[in-house]
């Protein structure tokens, strides 16, 4: 089998070391070839030449932006190709956990450690054991894990400026920055969003909306958050936003969140839905945009939509 492993030399928990060995160990089982990103979209690139050159395999290993960039490149190859080729045609993918989250990998259930995890997919490909998922789209982008607009993405945007002035992300990192959005930046007073499906009413005045396409979300180190935790890669998309941002309420919702209960946040002025095919979130002024823990910008409006067995990745 012909593979590609795509390798960001800057994810924060492997080491050269690391890589050399599980570059030596995958060589071992597969036709590889191993390329390091060098700058933001790269990723997306390599993937998809590999896609459309046939290849069977493309195994990542840095962060959930690598992943991202991987996956959009995979499928964005296959579609160009042949109007949307199903899973089956297309490369499988095996992430490798390097970055500072992992979100993904922790919710395919993968070993932590990155050489543990290159045994774990070496195993599996010897039994040929691989799932499709399915995948979320916002607007033009597909998503692994979720996306979200308002106080979760203003917070993406100030850790990666952060990150760009030599600072490691890590869940204290979060957590501060978090706060001090909450109290000292975000505008609590003035909602910007709404949120729009087919034959119901809209809901409006909301301050943030997270739609997720798996659970948990594992961005404060392993703590799980629990937005949508119902959400699965073999349904639709769930959502979870405000309409409020007060501190009593705020805080109870977080509380719940941090809980580990496998209900939902709950509470007058939260909005949870589950098993949604397609939605709209439109915003009255551009606010901030997130995909997979990314930060893409600001948007006016952006439709989600879920792609069913999108995707074969190897587990």
């Amino acid at each position: 089998m012909r593979a590609l492993l795509i390798v960001n030399p800057h994810a924060t928990t492997t080491t050269r070391l690391g890589r050399d060995v599980i570059t030596r160990a995958l060589a071992s089982a597969v036709e590889l070839t191993v390329v390091e990103t060098r700058y933001r979209g790269h990723a997306t690139q390599l993937a998809g030449t590999a896609a459309s050159a046939g290849d069977g395999l493309v195994l990542t290993l840095g962060g959930d932006g690598t992943v991202n960039e991987a996956v959009n490149g995979i499928l964005r190859a296959s579609r160009a190709g042949d109007g949307g080729s199903p899973a089956a045609s297309r490369p499988a993918l095996a992430p490798l956990p390097g970055g500072s989250a992992n979100v993904f990998t922790r919710a395919l259930g993968l070993p932590a450690d990155p050489v543990d995890a290159a045994g774990h997919i070496l195993r599996s490909l010897a039994a040929g054991r691989h799932r499709s998922i399915g995948l979320g789209l916002a607007g033009d982008r597909y998503f692994t894990f979720n996306a979200g607009l308002g106080l979760d993405a203003e917070v993406v945007r100030a850790v990666e400026g952060l990150r760009a002035q030599g600072r490691t992300a890590n869940p204290a990192l979060y957590m501060r920055v978090a706060l001090r959005q909450y109290y000292r930046v975000t505008d609590r007073h003035h909602p910007a969003l709404s949120l729009e499906r087919d034959g119901q009413p809209p809901v409006d005045r909301l301050f943030l909306g997270i739609v997720s396409n798996t659970a948990p979300w594992t961005y404060v180190g392993r703590r799980a958050v629990h937005t949508n935790p119902d959400a699965g890669f073999d349904s639709g998309l769930d959502v979870f936003a405000l309409r409020r941002l007060r501190t009593v309420g705020t805080f109870k919702a977080l509380g719940q969140m941090l809980s580990g209960s496998d209900r939902p946040p709950r509470g007058r002025h939260v909005v949870s839905l589950h098993d949604e095919a397609r939605l709209t979130i439109r915003a009255g002024r551009p606010v901030a945009f997130q995909v997979d823990g990314e930060y893409v910008g600001e948007r006016e409006g952006v439709t989600f939509t879920s792609v069913p067995r999108a995707l074969r990745v190897i587990v």
